[in-house]
């Protein structure tokens, strides 16, 4: 046990702050076993992003319970995207300057609370109160969570953010069909009561972990980060990948329930999607930890646009399982290097607010592809959509490549984040 601690603090050069991020715990024991100590920050992000959408198979049954007509369940919705926008932009800095613990902290219990809110809504003001108290939530809890995955163990940064997004797909697809399950079994009320029990049978935990701030933050990061070539060119990326999503997921089912797919399919083919981001994304990341992240991620997007091309084309609904695959291989790719790539632009002074600033990023770009991508199909089909998707995810990939083609894009863990 002493050899394997030793080998480890001799390639792991961890600054004095960094060594204990649970309390009671010693860190270099965690790495000499193996053990994943983001473990149960994992399961936290999926019963976050669990939560975050379990929501969407409820809304029909929230229109004929309650009579909400589809425009207020349309504001129900993007009530939690625009609660995490503000959340990520104001509060994502302060895991940077030490108080990474308290901002989880906050996070959670606005998630708790949103959740039990949930349990009692009977009104459009309460659904809306209650979806941006859990949006806000899960937007302080997520920069928190990436700033301590950096600084947890710089040299596995990669594959621990590939694992966080793994998990969170792993939320996304399962937090659905649980949901359906619960409400066959006890009404609309008892998924939320259950999302509430589990939140707050994981909030012991949370109260143990420090999240280390930086030695010397920044005291405007957004401004600061926003001025930074490399930043523009992350955000131009995150751009690029944060269209295709939004587009995705606002016409798929649409698109190809019109080419002939029954519902039962269109499940089938949104697990397609989802797990190859499962099972590669960790792996994605450790890969991407060794890569010029710019030529990496211009090399993911590029084939995933030319994937979305092919959407436009294919009119069977059995061969166009085959793009929709290679996409998202290539997402799993894109999802950890461009986190580590954001890490890589802000710095370790900047680390949470950098992730904060792409998320809430990726937030706008994914709304408006969905609305724009909604409109754009119905009054001109899936062909406008696709071609429009993938012109403006080139014109951006292009800007990426201009603003970054000049900087170090290798991601150095020893030299920048710690």
């Amino acid at each position: 046990m002493r050899r394997a601690c030793k080998r480890l603090s001799s390639k792991q050069r961890l600054s004095s702050n960094h060594r204990r991020c649970f309390a009671g715990v010693n860190l270099d024991l965690f790495f000499a076993l193996d053990i994943f100590a983001l473990r149960p920050l994992y399961i936290l992000s999926t019963i976050l992003m669990g939560g975050y959408a379990a929501i969407f198979t409820l809304l029909a049954q929230l229109r004929s319970s309650y009579g909400f007509t589809e425009f207020e369940i349309g504001i129900i919705t993007a009530a939690a995207f625009i609660a995490g926008f503000f959340a990520q932009i104001s509060l994502s800095r302060l895991a940077d300057l030490g108080r990474g613990s308290l901002l989880m902290r906050l996070g959670m219990v606005l998630s708790i609370l949103g959740a039990g809110w949930m349990c009692i809504a009977d009104s459009l003001a309460a659904w809306i109160f209650a979806r941006v108290l859990l949006g806000f939530g899960a937007g302080a809890v997520r920069p928190a969570m990436r700033r301590l995955a950096f600084v947890l163990n710089p040299t596995k940064a990669g594959e621990m953010l590939g694992r966080l997004a793994a998990w969170e797909m792993v939320g996304f697809l399962m937090g659905p069909i649980i949901a359906s399950v619960l409400f066959e079994i006890g009404g609309l009320a008892l998924p939320f009561y259950c999302l509430t029990g589990v939140l707050m049978m994981i909030f012991p935990f949370v109260l143990t972990v420090h999240i280390p701030g930086s030695d010397s933050p920044l005291r405007n990061p957004m401004r600061v980060l926003l001025k930074r070539p490399e930043m523009q060119s992350c955000l131009a990326l995150g751009v690029a990948f944060y269209l295709a999503v939004g587009a995705f997921d606002a016409i798929w089912a649409l698109f190809i329930s019109d080419l002939g797919a029954s519902q039962l399919y269109i499940g089938v083919t949104m697990s397609l999607f989802t797990l190859p981001m499962i099972f590669v994304a960790p792996y994605a990341g450790r890969y991407a930890a060794r890569q010029n992240l710019l030529l990496l991620l211009m090399k993911t997007l590029g084939v995933a646009t030319v994937m979305i091309i092919s959407y436009a084309f294919i009119k069977s609904i059995w061969w166009i399982c085959l793009p929709l695959i290679i996409h998202a291989v290539f997402d799993a790719v894109s999802m950890p290097a461009s986190q580590l790539a954001v890490g890589r632009a802000s710095g370790e002074e900047a680390l949470a607010a950098g992730q904060g600033l792409f998320g809430a990023t990726g937030l706008v770009v994914a709304a408006t592809a969905s609305l724009g991508g909604g409109y754009l199909y119905q009054t001109a089909g899936g062909l406008a959509v696709w071609l429009t998707i993938a012109f403006a995810m080139l014109l951006f990939l292009a800007v990426a490549y201009w603003r970054g083609r000049d900087l170090v894009w290798s991601h150095r863990p020893d030299s920048d984040l710690s």
